[in-house]
């Protein structure tokens, strides 16, 4: 299975786009503005059914205009003879209420909810930003359960969304409670037993995808993932009752998840967000993303590799381990310099040049 092609409506920064790929190794050059993140996007929300750094859906939609569109094309089967075409659209209009938005999936022209698109392609995404999840806070730890889990595993995918609503439901249960000073448990039953029945299923699969890394060989740098998981249960939720009253948010569950990468250090076991280098935390951050490469193909999955301009962080010798990686599935990468790849590599590739928007 690979992503043959993809067609661009009023996305981001593309008023219309047309690209074809092959089943290898894709490199996109181009200076920072020519908009090669912003086709990354575009193919991973074809895999996830969201944009990677929109904070609001409508940002994936060109300024001045109300209705994005992207287009996918996927070849699978024997001899590639299966297409299958995925489209998302993302609208917005005026509403009594202000601004709102529409979010439409469809594969091969029927449509879909989110839960049941998902996963028809598969993508992982590689950024610089991805040092985040060892320095950053534990929301980037959580989205990097989530970013493999959710695509892999259905079951995980329904328990999240379900789990999500529970949760801002219950949230806005605890809001009243906390400004009229009143409690009402009979109309917490029903979301607390959506949230357990749901955050015990996403624990399971978190313990699980945890377990697989440890045991995983790890080639670049050794290390122990760590799962801080915040247990959700009947006896949890009455133990934080008045507490939770008093903030106006749910306390305890997967939405409070973390995890610590621990690695040797001066022979005993440190944090790698508090005592590993600058080096060593980005040597962890691409171990873990290939921990996730192995653990979606034991999965069954053929995930896309994006590497979004990777290469200017990284040595010669790791430029050299991925450039081996890529080989064993398809790749779209961008870079600024063509010349970080080397003459050999890029050889062997399909090259495509973008300009800087508004130049031609």
């Amino acid at each position: 299975m690979f992503l043959s092609r993809i067609l661009l409506q009023h996305f981001r920064s593309y008023p219309q786009a047309d690209f074809t790929f092959n089943e290898g190794v894709t490199c996109i050059v181009g200076p920072n503005t020519a908009g090669k993140t912003n086709l990354l996007e575009a193919i991973s929300l074809l895999a996830i059914g969201k944009g990677f750094r929109a904070e609001k859906e409508t940002e994936l939609i060109q300024f001045g205009q109300d209705v994005a569109r992207v287009k996918g094309q996927l070849l699978r089967g024997e001899e590639d003879k299966e297409k299958v075409r995925l489209e998302v659209v993302v609208a917005q209009g005026e509403t009594a209420g202000g601004r709102s938005y529409l979010k439409k999936y469809l594969v091969n022209d029927v449509p879909k909810r989110r839960v049941d698109f998902v996963g028809q392609l598969q993508s992982l995404l590689f950024i610089p930003a991805d040092l985040a999840v060892i320095i950053g806070s534990p929301s980037y730890r959580r989205h990097f359960f989530d970013e493999v889990l959710e695509v892999v595993d259905r079951e995980y995918r329904m328990a999240l969304s379900s789990y999500e609503r529970a949760l801002r439901q219950r949230n806005a249960l605890l809001e009243l409670a906390r400004e009229t000073g009143q409690r009402n448990q009979a109309q917490f039953s029903y979301w607390d037993d959506l949230l357990i029945t749901n955050g015990q299923i996403i624990t399971k699969k978190r313990e699980a995808f945890i377990a697989f890394m440890n045991k995983e060989e790890k080639t670049l740098l050794q290390f122990t993932v760590i799962y801080d998981h915040s247990t959700i249960s009947e006896e949890r939720l009455l133990q934080y009752k008045d507490a939770e009253v008093g903030s106006g948010v749910t306390l305890v569950g997967p939405h409070r998840d973390d995890f610590q990468v621990s690695l040797m250090v001066h022979k005993e076991e440190r944090d790698a967000r508090t005592y590993g280098s600058r080096g060593q935390q980005r040597l962890v951050v691409l171990q873990l993303k290939l921990l996730q490469l192995a653990f979606m193909k034991q999965s069954g999955g053929q995930p896309i590799l994006l590497l979004d301009d990777i290469f200017s962080e990284l040595d010669e010798n790791h430029i050299h381990l991925v450039m081996d990686i890529i080989k064993g599935q398809q790749t779209i990468l961008t870079t600024t310099h063509e010349e970080f790849l080397g003459k050999k590599a890029t050889r062997s590739m399909q090259v495509l040049h973008l300009q800087e928007k508004g130049k031609k």
